[in-house]
C-alpha cells in the first residue's frame, strides 16, 4: 500500500495462477502438516474451485461482499459415531479467486492458501470457528 496527497492505493496481484499452479500450491499445504494429523484425515476430499456458489456462501455464514476462501462440508471426527458408515466423504474447497482476489504476491497467495487449508482441517478434527482460526495462524519461531 502507498499514498499519495491523501489518495491512498492498494495494489493488489491480479496475475491469476492457473489451476494448475494453484492445486500445487494446496497439495503442498496439506503435505506440510505434521504426519499424524495427516495420518488421521480420515473420509475427506480436498478439492479446489474457483469461485464459491450462492449455496455455499449462504453454507460459509458469508455476509453480503465478504469473501469465502475456503468451507468445510461434512461430519466432524469428533461428532462421528459409530453409525458413521457408507457417508460421502467430507469436502474441503478451497476457493482460488477469493485467495487472488486478497493477495498482494504470489507469496502471499501461498502463504494464504497454507493458512485456509489448515483452518479447513481442524473445522475436520471439530474445531469451531475461533479455534479454527487459531489452528490456522503460522506459529511463531
Amino acid at each position: 500500500m502507498s499514498s499519495s496527497k491523501g489518495l491512498v492505493f492498494l495494489f493488489v496481484y491480479n496475475d491469476n495462477m492457473t489451476q494448475d499452479e494453484f492445486e500445487n500450491i494446496v497439495s503442498q499445504s496439506i503435505g506440510e502438516l505434521p504426519r499424524d494429523i495427516r495420518d488421521k484425515m480420515d473420509n475427506v476430499a480436498i478439492v479446489v474451485e474457483d469461485s464459491p456458489s450462492q449455496d455455499q456462501l449462504k453454507r460459509g455464514g458469508t455476509r453480503h461482499g465478504d469473501l469465502l476462501l475456503g468451507l468445510y462440508e461434512g461430519v466432524p471426527r469428533t461428532r462421528r459415531g459409530p453409525g458413521y458408515t457408507l457417508v460421502l466423504p467430507d469436502k474441503i474447497t478451497i476457493f482460488q479467486r477469493s485467495i487472488e482476489a486478497i493477495a498482494s504476491s504470489p507469496e502471499e497467495i501461498t502463504h494464504q492458501v497454507r493458512e485456509t487449508v489448515r483452518h479447513e482441517i481442524a473445522h475436520h478434527f471439530g474445531f469451531d470457528e475461533p479455534g479454527a482460526r487459531k489452528v490456522a495462524r503460522p506459529r511463531k519461531s
